[in-house]
């Protein structure tokens, strides 16, 4: 298996595993409150598990695509994050 791709399978379990881990913190504190503060903990592992997976993504792919294939990724990703941010 490419260390890449074993490189993003594993983020994305780590990062499902978090999620699962985190609604069973919910179910068993059983209050709104506290479920919407781990819930609001998970706001921060999506968007870096985001960003990690993409970018050994594209590094494994550099080699392949040209810089301004590059450039139309890194613009794309970055509408992605100002979409997220902004309200």
């Amino acid at each position: 298996m490419n260390k890449f791709v074993f490189s993003m399978v594993v983020l994305r379990l780590l990062s499902g595993s978090i999620e699962i881990f985190a609604a069973f913190i919910m179910f068993r504190l059983n209050q709104v409150e506290k479920a919407l503060m781990v819930n609001t903990g998970l706001a921060l592992v999506g968007p870096i598990i985001l960003i990690t997976t993409t970018s050994i993504g594209l590094l494994g792919i550099a080699d392949k695509l040209s810089v301004s294939k590059l450039c139309w990724i890194f613009i794309g990703v970055s509408c992605i994050f100002i979409g997220i941010v902004k309200k």
